[in-house]
């Protein structure tokens, strides 16, 4: 197997509940963080780390995302005659990060699933797999960590974090031996476990590279309780088959998962804005003043 990495997988297909009504009728992964849609920013983390051909696991809702993709000619034109060229710039930026493609996930049956459903578009290659409630820092994103640890070990890498006890029951959770070289050669993993039941507090943290023998581990993956697949689970099978390494990431992150971390992830990229910052500066500490 080479050790390049070309394709991604990216599951857009979930409800978005925790962000009702504003994902009513509009996709959770379409929310803005600043003037950029979450996916977006996912989309270039896999185009930046050479991942040009994308694969998004979408559902009924979903058209906004692939409107978003594509190229939107009258306003490319009216841009165009308007003489906006930043504007446009953005818009051409869009359209030449990838090439996307889609498939609709019918029903909500999990993320293994849903990985699942990527098998003929990736065939005998390994793939990223980015879950869209993660975004890293794009000086050293995951997913470029990722691609050197496969380059170096050949086989499926995950992207580990170390969370608080508290916070263990949030995540797929392993455990393994640590190679010295920020990699851990993985022993265990278990979805969301009890905070006493956890074997370490390193926490997945939505960013795998997976060869493809992961496809018949999760055709024989049984649904749990939910009757959902779960990647997890489907892991414990290849687990069994071939090594399985984990690098502990030490970039920035930001989880968009929740309200809360959606607010603060839109502070920290508006910080980011040298256009932004002084003024989010000013408006910030007035708050302050005002409720201190």
């Amino acid at each position: 197997m080479a050790n390049s990495v070309s394709k991604a997988v990216i599951p857009a297909a979930g409800l978005g509940t925790r962000f009702l009504p504003a994902t009513k009728a509009q996709p959770k992964e379409m929310l803005p963080i600043v003037d950029k849609p979450t996916i977006q920013y996912v989309v270039e983390e896999a185009a930046d780390a050479g991942c040009h051909d994308i694969l998004i696991i979408t559902g009924r809702g979903k058209r906004a995302v692939e409107d978003h993709f594509d190229k939107a000619l009258e306003l490319e034109h009216y841009l165009r005659i308007k003489g906006k060229a930043r504007e446009l710039e953005l818009l051409e930026h869009i359209n030449d990060l990838a090439r996307i493609h889609y498939i609709r996930q019918g029903e909500p049956l999990g993320l293994g699933h849903a990985v699942l459903m990527a098998k003929d578009h990736v065939g005998n290659e390994p793939f990223v797999v980015l879950l869209g409630d993660d975004i890293s820092d794009p000086a050293r994103s995951a997913t470029s960590v990722m691609i050197s640890a496969f380059k170096k070990y050949g086989t499926s890498i995950l992207a580990v974090q170390a969370v608080a006890e508290s916070e263990v029951s949030k995540y797929g959770i392993v455990a393994g031996e640590d190679a010295g070289d920020g990699t851990i050669k993985i022993s265990h993993l278990v979805e969301k476990p009890a905070m006493d039941e956890a074997p370490s507090n390193l926490a997945i943290i939505g960013r795998y590279l997976l060869t493809p023998e992961i496809f018949p581990c999760l055709e024989i993956t049984k649904p749990d309780a939910k009757g959902e697949i779960q990647l997890t689970d489907g892991l414990r099978h290849l687990l069994k088959e071939q090594e399985m390494r984990a690098v502990v990431y030490t970039g920035a992150r930001w989880d968009v998962g929740q309200v809360d971390g959606f607010i603060t992830t839109t502070i920290d990229w508006a910080m980011r804005r040298p256009e932004l910052k002084k003024q989010l500066l000013r408006y910030m500490r007035r708050i302050l003043e005002d409720n201190l």
